[in-house]
């Protein structure tokens, strides 16, 4: 045997070594029955491995039906490609929230036979072993079988779907769209992130011309008046019939722009889920070239159409004397609601408006999101954001009229509401900044309630 023929039995035996032990940690595949038996069991937990997308509702990957399997729990392997310091932490935190633990059985589920095998060899190398495969397809397939689709899952948009609909195609949910846009949203001038790249096709809005920055003291970031607004929407050429996908760099500011052209009276806008990231984590490439919008001479309805998206200082001051059927939540970190810090460079004042209720927002500023995302940034499941409010009391029968400093945190949770299916809920757009600089009431210091330890992070 020559040396050629040697390195070359050398490479196949590697090989056949590498799929031995492949299967050999391939967890078993189980059918429906098991399944049903799974979700009556405390000694199971059922885990649905696909995008995250699927897991709301999005007909992904060639399935015959979307949403998830009840008691399923959300663990994307998407969440395994983000590449942060603090990944691994978000990782560990959601097995524990999730209730993932390696005394349990795990079965592991997806539509493409790649999914569940990623999140399986993610969870052996924690320990993991008792560990089990289900094809979803088989449950999707059979309509007798339930599934949970979030009612309103299309505000939020998978990339794989807006890659669709920029190659000219009209996909799921999109079929009935006229006219369909793909707009950027970040504060500042387009040289700060567009012109660094942006997803393919899509032109730059600056927030600042749905919010102008005050001139002179207080700091106020309020939104535009209705002359303003109007000029903005003929300017990018939106009418009220136009389909407007918002994407970001940021999240939050894709759902500031989107919620805002809600109001305005446009009748379909979403938003990218998990913003550029996701959109880089699913393998496609952004692109550099700047475009520009054609104006239109017409709106095609007033504006604000859907004046009922934002809830005035007024609406909210009148609701807080009626607390049986108004909730003012307030969307904040913990130390901004206790009044330990103002959230803002630009804005002194602490506290919060008396009789707001906390409902979380992010542990570290400001501008984070921690309790409301996934590690790839894409929507935390419903049933946990839910539980969140649960533990601070909040009603979701009565209106819930979402707060943060101004705006932008709120479009975010408002949105998710919204495609939970949840009909009774505004945005407080003024937020802290308009009421505090309103010489309002205030609080500060831990309300009458009682705090959940995650609170204090």
């Amino acid at each position: 045997m020559n040396r050629h023929h040697k390195i070359a039995a050398i490479a196949l035996f590697l090989l056949f070594e590498s799929l031995v032990s492949a299967l050999a940690h391939t967890p078993p595949l189980l059918d429906a029955k098991a399944v049903c038996i799974a979700q009556k069991s405390p000694h199971w937990v059922i885990v649905d491995t696909r995008d995250t997308n699927a897991f709301n509702g999005w007909k992904l990957d060639g399935v015959s039906r979307g949403g998830h399997i009840p008691q399923a729990k959300d663990f994307s392997a998407t969440w395994l490609k983000v590449k942060r310091p603090e990944t691994k932490a978000l990782l560990k935190e959601a097995l524990a929230t999730k209730g993932i633990t390696k005394e349990k059985n795990i079965l592991l589920y997806d539509a493409n036979g790649i999914d569940a095998l990623a999140v399986a060899e993610y969870l052996s190398a924690q320990g993991f072993s008792k560990l089990y495969r289900y094809d979803f397809n088989n449950w999707a397939q059979n309509l007798k079988r339930p599934l949970i689709r979030y009612p309103n899952h299309h505000l939020i948009v998978p990339p794989v779907i807006l890659k669709a609909v920029i190659d000219g195609k009209k996909p799921e949910s999109f079929t009935h769209s006229k006219r369909i846009m793909v707009v950027e949203a970040s504060w500042g001038a387009a040289w700060r992130s567009y012109n660094k790249g942006h997803i393919p096709g899509a032109f730059h809005i600056d927030t600042d011309r749905i919010e102008p920055p005050s001139k002179g003291e207080p700091a106020m970031w309020m939104l535009a008046e209705k002359k303003i607004l109007q000029r903005f929407a003929l300017a990018c050429g939106f009418t009220k019939e136009t389909t407007v996908v918002v994407t970001s760099e940021e999240p939050l500011a894709a759902f500031r722009v989107a919620t805002v052209l809600r109001y305005m009276g446009m009748d379909d806008v979403r938003v990218l889920n998990g913003g550029v990231l996701a959109w880089k984590l699913a393998g496609f490439e952004l692109e550099k070239k700047s475009h520009e919008p054609s104006s239109t001479p017409s709106f095609g309805g007033p504006i604000p159409g859907n004046p009922h998206v934002m809830d005035t200082m007024e609406e909210v001051k009148k609701g807080l004397l009626d607390p049986r059927r108004f909730t003012l939540v307030d969307n904040r970190t913990w130390k901004e609601h206790i009044g330990e810090t103002s959230g803002y460079f630009y804005h002194l004042k602490k506290g919060r408006v008396p009789g707001a209720v906390f409902g979380y927002a992010g542990k570290k500023d400001a501008y984070s999101m921690d309790h409301y995302r996934n590690p790839d940034q894409t929507m935390r499941n419903a049933e946990e954001i839910l539980a969140l409010w649960k533990s601070q009391g909040i009603d979701t029968q009565k209106h819930l009229s979402f707060m943060c400093g101004s705006g932008w945190r709120v479009a975010e949770v408002f949105t998710y509401a919204d495609l939970m299916g949840l009909k009774d809920i505004a945005i407080f757009s003024d937020g802290w900044v308009g009421w505090s600089n309103a010489g309002n009431p205030i609080e500060t210091g831990i309300p009458n309630l009682n705090v959940h330890p995650t609170q204090k992070n």
